[in-house]
């Protein structure tokens, strides 16, 4: 029997741990001390796991601090799902420990392979997207998610090379991992916009094919335009106007929603990035 939407509703609440309409904020260590005095818009953090998976204690330290005043999200980078090596059982230990130590709600990675033949290659890579490969992401997805004990979910990425191989549209594949695994998305509306203009496919119709009651959160960041015209997501510009336009289709569809917005590089200062994230809460009303 197929749940009601009010048992959805509260499934996805539950996962979430985190007010529908919260906004938050990427940690980067420039605001690592002012976040703690940081505007009550941000309502929550998120920071990449991998920074804290050491032994080193002066991270952790500042992270405890950060967590006794705002919840904090788990975001990883080389779980390497789609990768053909079985995966890192250490890593997830670490990896179930540091999401204990600060209670994260939930915890995301890519839809994406990291590396192979011991060789990591330090990128978010893509494979074809075909339905033999939905059970294999499925299956390990869903051992993610068993071995942390919390809400796990995937990213979409942002790509740059198509595969004569694909039988499937990138948000069909998608949609049919999450589904399969009983996971979650982590839906990356930038990444969503920067695929569609260099595949050249209608980003309404990526929208139109998540489903929303699986969605934990969503990501808005900027990207670059090359000379060639390609775009990438460099996480190191403003959000742009179409992305946010992209943004409210989003809310108008799937809302509400927990929003994060990411800025890797040319990182301004706290109040500034936090004035970009009020934009959030104007285009969605």
């Amino acid at each position: 029997m197929s749940p009601t939407s009010s048992e959805a509703a509260s499934r996805l609440a539950s996962a979430r741990g985190l007010p529908a309409t919260a906004l938050g904020l990427g940690l980067r260590l420039p605001h690592y001390d002012s976040i703690l005095t940081a505007d009550p818009l941000v309502g929550y953090v998120e920071v990449i796991s991998e920074n804290f998976l050491g032994d080193a204690p002066t991270p952790r330290q500042r992270l405890a601090r950060i967590r006794a005043r705002l919840p904090v999200v788990l975001h990883g980078v080389s779980l390497n799902l789609l990768g053909h090596a079985p995966l890192d059982e250490r890593y997830l230990d670490a990896l179930a420990r540091l999401a204990d130590s600060v209670d994260a709600p939930f915890v995301t990675d890519h839809l994406c392979w990291t590396g192979a033949h011991g060789v990591s290659h330090h990128d978010l890579l893509p494979l074809p997207y075909t339905e033999d490969l939905v059970g294999f992401a499925a299956e390990r997805a869903a051992h993610v998610q068993r071995r942390l004990d919390r809400p796990f979910g995937l990213e979409n990425l942002s790509s740059y090379v198509a595969f004569p191989r694909s039988t499937l549209t990138e948000h069909d594949f998608y949609a049919a991992v999450v589904r399969s695994a009983d996971c979650w998305s982590m839906l990356d509306v930038n990444n969503v916009y920067v695929s569609s203009q260099n595949h050249r496919f209608d980003p309404d119709a990526y929208l139109a094919g998540i489903d929303f009651s699986r969605v934990l959160q969503v990501h808005i960041a900027g990207h670059t335009r090359e000379p060639s015209g390609t775009l990438v997501d460099t996480h190191d510009q403003t959000v742009d106007d179409a992305v946010w336009a992209l943004y409210r289709r989003a809310w108008e569809i799937g809302g509400p929603f927990p929003t994060l917005l990411e800025r890797d590089a040319n990182v301004p200062s706290l109040p500034e990035l936090t004035r970009e994230l009020a934009r959030a809460a104007a285009v969605r009303a």
